[in-house]
């Protein structure tokens, strides 16, 4: 098993849980990971990427090469379309449908949907939406983690599992709203 991930997005919307999660679903199934992160001016609006490995033989670089990732997860669809360039031509993308626009000059979103739909492999959902319409506002990145499950080659139980650990110290109700937000996301792949 070896999948190559880069998790994509702006600052704070939480990419680095999505890794944190991703990790500790795939130690708990002995998996070998590896995970390099760049923070775009270390602020909320900066880019915020991640390259995440994971393999059941040992890996020898944190980075992936262009045209290596299975998977790219994104938080904001222009900046799945900055990292196409490392997807592998039957590689998956699975990305928020709803933009954040931080830049004057953000591409028309026509633009951006008719790129994204010459891929192979797209989902892409208004997870914003479905965070606030199941009472999970501030869980649309674990939604969007679920609706990325298949593609990860993690088990889903697995998943449940990792959020359950990453969030145990912030309580129960935390806890359960990721577990919901993650379902949300399987329901939508």
């Amino acid at each position: 098993m070896k999948t190559d991930i880069i998790l994509c997005g702006v600052g704070g919307q939480g990419i680095l849980s999505i890794a944190t999660i991703i990790g500790e679903a795939a130690m708990n199934e002995n998996l070998y990971i590896k995970q390099a992160e760049v923070h775009g001016m270390s602020q909320r609006g900066g880019d915020v990427q991640s390259h995440l490995r994971i393999s059941s033989d040992t890996i020898h670089s944190d980075l992936i090469p262009r045209g290596g990732a299975d998977v790219i997860i994104s938080m904001e669809p222009m900046e799945a379309l900055r990292y196409v360039p490392w997807l592998k031509p039957d590689g998956w993308v699975i990305t928020s449908s709803t933009p954040f626009v931080n830049i004057p000059n953000y591409p028309d979103m026509e633009v951006v949907n008719a790129d994204l739909a010459r891929l192979p492999h797209v989902i892409s959902i208004d997870i914003e939406r479905m965070a606030k319409d199941n009472g999970v506002p501030r869980s649309a990145n674990v939604i969007l983690l679920g609706a990325a499950q298949k593609a990860l080659g993690l088990e889903y139980e697995k998943l449940e599992a990792a959020i359950r650990s990453v969030f145990a110290r912030k309580g129960d109700a935390i806890v359960e709203a990721n577990i919901k937000a993650l379902a949300l996301g399987r329901a939508a792949q």
